[in-house]
C-alpha cells in the first residue's frame, strides 16, 4: 500500500470509530396472514419513515419461521434477494421485528376468532321441566 492510500484510508477509520449509527427505527405492518402453505405471512417494513420494503415473506419450514426478503429467479434457477440487510446485527433486528409483528397479529386474530365464535353461539338454554312443554291443540 502507497503511503497516499494509507493517508487516505486513515482519516476515514478514524471518522467511522468516532461516529456511532443511529439506530434503525423498523415498523413493519403484517398484510395478510395465510393459516395453510408454506407462507404464511405478507409484510410491509418501513425504515426510519424514509425506506419502504414490500413483499416481505414470514415462511414456515421444519426449522420454524424465517424472514424472506423480495426476491426474484435469475437465469440459473436461483432465488436473489432484491434488498437486503447488509450486517449480521440489522439482519437479526429486522427478522426479529417482522417475526414480532407476526405473532401480535396472529395472536389478535385467533383472540378475535374466539370473541367472535362466543358471540355466534347462542347462549345454552335449559330444557323446559317435564309437563310444562307446549301442547298443541287439535291433538
Amino acid at each position: 500500500m502507497s503511503k497516499n492510500q494509507a493517508a487516505e484510508k486513515a482519516p476515514q477509520t478514524a471518522q467511522s470509530a468516532a461516529e456511532q449509527p443511529m439506530p434503525m427505527k423498523v415498523d413493519v405492518k403484517i398484510g395478510s396472514i395465510r393459516p395453510e402453505g408454506s407462507v404464511r405471512a405478507f409484510a410491509s417494513i418501513n425504515l426510519n419513515d424514509c425506506f419502504a420494503i414490500r413483499n416481505v415473506k414470514v415462511v414456515d419450514s421444519t426449522k420454524g419461521l424465517f424472514v424472506a426478503m423480495p426476491s426474484y429467479k435469475a437465469g440459473n434457477g436461483e432465488y436473489k434477494d432484491i434488498c437486503f440487510p447488509v450486517t449480521k446485527e440489522f439482519r437479526e433486528q429486522l427478522n426479529q421485528a417482522v417475526l414480532d409483528a407476526y405473532h401480535q397479529v396472529l395472536t389478535q386474530s385467533q383472540n378475535q376468532g374466539q370473541t367472535q365464535q362466543r358471540a355466534a353461539t347462542p347462549p345454552f338454554e335449559q330444557a323446559p321441566e317435564q309437563g310444562s312443554g307446549m301442547k298443541m291443540a287439535g291433538l
